[in-house]
């Protein structure tokens, strides 16, 4: 351990405020960007539901977004995936029409019906936006990448009202098993602000009836944990299917535009087949229900094969909201099964399938806490943990590294985090 000495608290007075004005700066526009997106997000929902028979233009939609991004947004297409790349290997400054083109992407997508989610857009907005101050202040590449992390905390948070668990997300999400610590403190700053920010515009978020939660037994820890490895699974399938779909539809069908005409059709007949919406667009109102009252056991895997089938064929949006949704449906699954109440279960499951999708255990347990209280913080951490053990090494964002296999003794191909500030 060496010591430090008086004068190093003073030299990192530059440092914070250089920082605070930055981030500070990152917050407004990834907060207020938000808040836009959501009450556009809210306006084009209600449209939808009030007008059933626009599901049948979900091809059109999803034909019209896809032919601008191949003529407009080849270099950006990657969405959040090019933002982890630039992280790990600073190249070029990401264009600022990453934000426009997933914005109305992602509004199109819920528009017409496609079942997809919101972080994507948020932290795609708050990346792009962030990353126009590169030039500003003259940024070498390291304090290039502490500005990405910090927009993709500003978006996470502000999208979803968790400014905690969006500063870890920004920490934890670039690499499998390792965290970047010089980040902390821009991640924090940006992500509480942008949240407060976003609030200012008026935006409200969703809130769930978890109700009271029990003591730590032991009989429930391992419940938790069984549950846990059930989540795990069910993120791991979730990414794979994503993966795997979109794999077979860029090999089979050449022409980037008609991918998702096959997928907005596809998803269309299943709409019409269903008799219901219960499966497209963000699915809250199922989620609120999961917390509530015993579900349809068939929701979750209903709900993930609607989603893979959009996001696998090129829609816009996210993967969160619906991991959520597939999460709070299993949980409310498995309840009676673990003797367990619905609502633990649901919050559970609401966090821990998204902890083993995007392989973030520490960002979903702080999620939890902040959306549910803090007496579910100790469950939270062991479905999490659990989830993230079992979800395996492949998760929803490909360009995530792994810094640190999750059983030490593993072997894989995937390249390591690029330096030693992966702590």
């Amino acid at each position: 351990m060496t010591t430090t000495s008086f004068s190093e608290p003073l030299r990192l007075l530059p440092y914070v405020a250089k920082w605070c004005l930055i981030a500070l700066l990152v917050a407004v526009l990834a907060g207020s960007a938000s808040a836009f997106f959501l009450y556009v997000l809210d306006v084009a929902t209600d449209w939808r539901r009030g007008h059933p028979w626009m599901v049948w233009l979900l091809p059109l939609a999803g034909f019209v977004v896809a032919w601008l991004y191949l003529h407009l947004g080849k270099s950006v297409e990657a969405g959040n995936n090019l933002l982890i790349d630039e992280i790990h290997d600073p190249d070029k400054v990401v264009p600022l029409r990453m934000a426009p083109l997933v914005l109305f992407g992602t509004v199109m997508s819920h528009l017409f019906g496609a079942s997809v989610g919101r972080e994507g857009t948020a932290v795609q907005m708050g990346g792009a936006l962030a990353d126009q101050l590169t030039h500003v202040f003259r940024l070498g590449r390291d304090d290039r990448r502490i500005l990405l992390m910090a927009g993709i905390s500003a978006g996470f948070s502000s999208v979803f009202g968790t400014p905690m668990a969006g500063a870890i997300f920004g920490l934890e999400v670039l690499a499998i098993g390792r965290m970047r610590y010089d980040a902390i403190f821009p991640c924090f700053v940006a992500a509480i602000a942008a949240d407060q920010i976003c609030l200012a515009w008026g935006v409200h978020h969703s809130h769930y009836a978890m109700g009271p939660v029990g003591g730590l037994a032991w009989w429930a820890m391992l419940a938790v944990i069984a549950a846990g490895i059930v989540f795990g699974l069910a993120g791991m399938a979730f990414a794979r299917g994503t993966h795997a779909l979109s794999g077979f539809m860029k090999k089979r069908v050449a022409y980037a535009p008609l991918r998702p005409v096959i997928g907005g059709v596809v998803v269309a007949l299943a709409v019409w087949a269903c008799g219901s919406e219960r499966y497209i667009g963000l699915g809250l109102d199922v989620i609120g229900e999961a917390f509530t009252q015993p579900v349809a056991p068939w929701d979750f895997l209903a709900k993930g094969v609607f989603t893979v089938a959009s996001l696998g064929t090129g829609y816009k949006g996210g993967e969160v909201t619906p991991l959520f949704y597939i999460g709070a449906t299993l949980g409310n699954v498995l309840a009676p099964l673990l003797h367990l109440p619905f609502p633990l279960l649901a919050g559970l499951g609401f966090v821990a399938v998204f902890a083993g999708a995007a392989n973030t255990p520490l960002a979903s347990t702080i999620m939890a806490i902040e959306l549910f209280g803090a007496a579910i913080g100790p469950y939270a951490a062991l479905a999490c943990v659990a989830a993230y053990l079992f979800s395996g090494h492949t998760g929803i964002y490909r360009a995530q590294r792994i810094g640190l296999a999750k059983l030490r003794y593993e072997r894989h191909e995937a390249r390591p985090a690029p330096d030693d500030r992966m702590v």
